[in-house]
């Protein structure tokens, strides 16, 4: 086991997500290349980090199922999250953590993710399973469960337009407005999205049909759609609760529509 003060020690790895600098270290010269070619285009090494995390690998005979239910709690003050392959606890005050995993990226991928959710919940944010794009200066999501059509909207996607996310995007409040983000996690496209941000234009739920077009929907319906596509962990009353504000207010603020498509690239005149 690596020793967590010589972990501190170390140049970090910073990855910037959302506008948020979280840095991990580790001693692991190959598992840091494997960092670095993984959140390409999200590393930051002159950014000071709102948060640090050691970075310890396991063994792979420490290894349980990957697919053990994860556990997010909250208990003494710290954040612990856990699953077969990793274990993490972290101080949000101190804005320190520790991280023991085995070396598959997806490990890392996983706590980001969480962590990211935590942060977002008190920022009037939150990550989505939501295709994303920038098109004219403003981002357009496409959210939907698996097979809606995330991947296929993406790849459609005309020339003067430029990829968020193929499969969960970052939405964040910012005065009177909702900003996505790009992030590096990539679904089916298998490609990053591109660091770049911008106002949220209109949110389109997603559902395969014969033809192309949009459809008005009740708030309520918008705002039941939106919350079954949200990524939260924490059975965490109050932070549940914050999030669930997030989303009534996103839908407040802009414009929520069913998109009806066939995979064809003229949905997108259709869209912006």
């Amino acid at each position: 086991m690596m020793h967590t003060a010589n972990l501190w020690a170390r140049d970090p790895v910073v990855i910037e997500i959302g506008g948020m600098a979280i840095a991990l270290r580790t001693e692991d010269q190959a598992f840091r290349q494997l960092l670095e070619r993984r959140y390409r285009g999200f590393i930051r090494p002159s950014l000071h980090p709102q948060f640090e995390f050691a970075v310890d690998l396991c063994e792979p005979s420490e290894i349980k199922r990957a697919d053990e239910d994860l556990q997010v709690q909250f208990e003494g003050g710290q954040w612990l999250i856990q699953r077969g392959d990793f274990r993490a606890d972290w101080d949000a005050e101190a804005g320190r953590g520790h991280i023991r995993q085995s070396r598959n990226p997806y490990a890392i991928d996983s706590v980001l993710r969480i962590v990211h959710t935590l942060i977002l919940a008190k920022q009037g944010g939150f990550l989505v399973h939501a295709a994303s794009a920038l098109r004219g200066g403003r981002t357009y999501l496409f959210a939907g469960v698996s097979g809606a059509g995330k991947t296929t909207i993406s790849r459609l996607a005309p020339a003067d337009a430029t990829l968020l996310s193929d499969e969960i995007s970052y939405l964040r409040r910012e005065g009177e407005e909702y900003r996505a983000y790009g992030t590096p996690f990539a679904g089916e496209l298998a490609r990053v999205g591109e660091n770049v941000s911008a106002p949220l234009r209109a949110l389109f739920l997603l559902e395969k049909g014969l033809e192309n077009r949009i459809e008005p929907m009740k708030r309520s319906e918008a705002i039941r759609m939106l919350l079954r596509n949200v990524l939260f962990f924490a059975e965490d009353s109050e932070l549940v609760n914050l999030v669930f504000r997030s989303a009534c207010e996103l839908v407040e603020r802009v414009p929520v529509r069913r998109l009806i498509f066939v995979p064809d690239d003229r949905v997108w005149e259709m869209i912006g």
